[in-house]
This record gives C-alpha cells, structure tokens and sequence, in this order.
C-alpha cells in the first residue's frame, strides 16, 4: 500500500475521526478527498457559469440554446 506523510495535526484529527465515527483512517480520507474532489469541481463549474453570464454575447447563445432544447422535454414519452 503506498504511504504518504501528513502532519502530527492532520494526524490527530484523523484520530478524532476515526474513534468518533468507528470508520477506519483509510476509509475517513477517501472520503474526505471524495468531497475536496467535488467541491473543487464545483467550484470550477460556478466560476465557468459566471464567467458565462458576465458575457452578454455568448449568455444570449446560451439561452437561446437552452430554449431550443426545451423542446425535447415534451419528446412524446408518457408521463409515469
């Protein structure tokens, strides 16, 4: 299994972790890299989006082209 060093404080709070949730070390990291890893992407997203709308020309395009795909929705599937 590869290793890799943290600090004696990032060690505590895994500790801290650990005995509070009954989770193991490795289990309490996945998941905590898990959410870094989504929230980063999150992030990048809503600077993309922003980014988006602080240009008129292509938030027009957008739109636009959200109203033209609008008309899938009502592809002439049943409701269930």
């Amino acid at each position: 299994m590869p290793m890799t060093r943290i600090s004696e404080q990032a060690l505590e709070i895994l500790k801290e972790i650990a005995i509070f949730t009954g989770e193991s070390r490795q289990e309490i990291l996945l998941k905590a890299l898990e959410a870094y890893k989504r929230q980063r992407f999150l992030e990048k997203a809503n600077e993309a989006f922003a980014a988006l709308k602080s240009n008129p020309d292509e938030w027009k395009a957008e739109q636009e082209e959200r109203e033209a795909w609008s008309f899938t929705l009502g592809d002439g599937l049943d409701k269930e």
